[in-house]
């Protein structure tokens, strides 16, 4: 198997971090370069978090998405640690996936599918080595600790969020609605965290399902020549779909209709 092929600038991997311990993160870009990642093709990009000036994860990803120069942006912790898989995998992983679904956007290493079914492929203080799913499989949310953007689908995080949560989440249900996918792959590496729930999780969460809850509300869509009905629920589709003529006609004939 051949190498990624590179962006115009001659970069296939640019690999993007929020940074708030230099040594971790010193150790974490010693891991990537043992294992393959070198400079020729390879850039490490950084918001540095470590002084009073903070950056949030929302900022910061779309920070370093606009900066990155590679064909693919590695999103990860600074505590994540390469151990067996290396560039040579993340290679072929890619290959497997681009001849399965050519429109992925997203890749990582742990996410969800669906309620109650978790898709892992990691070590951490959780389990060592864990593998749980049908790999590459895809889900409808990726844990942060590693996520691989296809930076030409032009993704970005939600600007009306804040903080250090749910992101991950966040970039799948914008790539969702773009038409993209994501995928948990066959690329192990260990994750130095277990993740905490503090109250600032909490709040993101809350946060977070306040903005997509409005964000996908079923609505009527008025164009300057069309008057669409717009909904995720079966029954509303066709609730709306009966009742668009005649209130397209109705509403047609309303003074603020006029040109």
């Amino acid at each position: 198997m051949g190498m990624r092929k590179a962006s115009a600038d001659g970069i296939t991997y640019s690999v993007a971090t929020l940074v708030n311990d230099h040594s971790q993160y010193d150790s974490m870009l010693a891991s990537f370069r043992q294992h393959g990642f070198d400079a020729s093709t390879c850039e490490f990009l950084h918001v540095d978090n470590t002084g009073p000036e903070q950056t949030d994860a929302y900022s910061g990803i779309n920070l370093l998405l606009n900066r990155a120069q590679g064909k693919y942006v590695i999103l990860c912790h600074q505590d994540v640690r390469l151990v067996d898989d290396g560039r040579e995998e993340l290679d072929a992983a890619l290959d497997d996936l681009d001849k399965r679904d050519e429109n992925w956007a997203l890749a990582g290493n742990a996410g969800g599918a669906r309620a109650g079914r978790l898709v892992l492929r990691i070590s951490d203080p959780h389990g060592e080595d864990t593998h749980i799913g049908d790999l590459p499989e895809r889900v409808c949310a990726l844990d942060e600790n590693l996520i691989v953007v296809k930076r030409s689908a032009r993704l970005g995080c939600s600007r009306d969020l804040s903080g250090f949560h749910f992101y991950g989440a966040d970039l799948c249900l914008v790539a969702d609605i773009l038409g993209y996918s994501a995928y948990v792959i066959d690329f192990h590496l260990r994750h130095l965290s277990s993740g905490t729930k503090s109250p600032d999780f909490f709040t993101a969460e809350a946060a977070f399902r306040s903005k997509w809850s409005h964000a996908l509300r079923s609505r009527w869509m008025q164009t300057t020549c069309a008057l669409v009905p717009v909904s995720g629920g079966r029954l509303s589709r066709l609730i709306g779909g009966a009742t668009a003529l005649p209130i397209a006609r109705i509403t047609r004939r309303l003074p603020a209709a006029w040109r």
